[in-house]
């Protein structure tokens, strides 16, 4: 962080209260991970991911050019940098002339707005958290900033491959997945076990990444003029990449969808792996990560099943019955069952389910 934090009031028991209503607005997923967490664990995440969001934001914006939010993603990540004489009020200046009118604003603007906030709250955290969280947000930060300089001249990003698929998705949530297993083997982890965290929480993350990139086709489109299904894939199935939502494409692109939740599935293994092995300690609980690896095996069944659902921006989602008969029974619930609940949930909506996992 910057040498220039003791500069601002110490942060304060209402600052943590607001990061934790924030992340209620900008994640409702996310949120759902903080909620069956305990403490410190829950701040300690909810802190760290309010760190991600606000270079998300820059980089999601369809209103700022390219290089002025590779700049803004850039001196964010200076701001980051405790050797670096940047400070974060340098970034909040730099940005403030992209924020919405404040009654315009929405949750993720609300945040970047509230960004001296966020980290005056990251800095009262133990010294351990704080080198645990930075390393891997100042990565997915200056991996955001490379994107945008690659793809200036398009104004919006156009992967061009499955290798540079994977290369974007580890930089946007592979990198939070370090994040996690940073935090949760502080301290005395076996070397075995801290080795297969390390081996499989990129992955978890990916899994993650790539659920919401098929999904979300129509709307990265349509509100963020990114196109992340790879240049080759569409060009197998005979659809140009700036055309993706064209309707005259839908079935071709709905393929390449199917094809994208494929390769997601890929990395499913190695995700259960990763929860199976996980510390619960420090307030840390299977349930925070078991809940949105779950609700991905979900929508993985439903993007297979209406693919082109991404395409047309009808959505591909899970009903809020499934997801809260996710959370009801994950609650409390060990390792031991998720390989059934995994299996249960690809075959259909958890609540509907009649096998007894008790």
């Amino acid at each position: 962080m910057s040498r220039h934090a003791d500069a601002r009031p110490p942060a304060t028991d209402d600052d943590l209260d607001w990061c934790h209503d924030a992340v209620q607005g900008v994640s409702r997923t996310f949120a759902l991970t903080v909620d069956v967490l305990d403490e410190p664990m829950a701040s300690h995440i909810c802190i760290g991911y309010l760190l991600c969001r606000i270079a998300d934001t820059v980089e999601d914006s369809s209103s700022i050019a390219p290089d002025e939010q590779a700049h803004l993603l850039r001196l964010y990540d200076r701001a980051l940098d405790s050797d670096d004489d940047t400070t974060v009020d340098e970034f909040v200046a730099a940005v403030q002339p992209h924020l919405p009118p404040e009654g315009e604003q929405s949750d993720d603007w609300m945040v970047v707005a509230n960004t001296a906030r966020v980290f005056r709250t990251f800095e009262a955290l133990p010294e351990d958290v704080r080198e645990a969280v930075t390393p891997p947000v100042r990565e997915l930060v200056s991996g955001m900033a490379m994107f945008v300089e690659r793809y200036s001249q398009t104004g919006g990003l156009r992967i061009q491959s499955r290798e540079e698929l994977e290369e974007y998705c580890y930089y946007a949530a592979g990198t939070v997945g370090n994040l996690i297993t940073n935090l949760v083997t502080r301290g005395n982890v076996d070397s075995e076990r801290r080795s297969r965290l390390y081996d499989t929480a990129e992955e978890f993350g990916l899994l993650l990444q790539l659920v919401n990139i098929a999904k979300d086709v129509h709307d990265d489109y349509t509100s963020e003029n990114n196109v992340y299904l790879p240049a080759d894939w569409l060009d197998d199935a005979g659809v140009p990449q700036e055309e993706v939502v064209d309707p005259e494409h839908n079935d071709r692109t709905a393929s390449v969808v199917a094809r994208t939740a494929d390769h997601a599935k890929s990395f499913l293994d190695d995700a259960q792996t990763y929860l199976e092995t996980v510390p619960l300690r420090e307030g840390n609980t299977l349930a925070a990560w078991a809940i949105p690896f779950l609700l991905a095996v979900g929508t993985l069944r439903e993007l297979v099943a209406n693919p082109e659902h991404a395409v047309t921006g009808e959505g591909v989602k899970i009903s809020r019955q499934e997801v809260f008969a996710v959370v009801s029974e994950m609650n409390g619930a060990s390792s031991e069952s998720l390989a059934e609940m995994r299996e249960i949930i690809s075959r259909q909506p958890f609540h509907r389910a009649t096998t007894n996992l008790d």
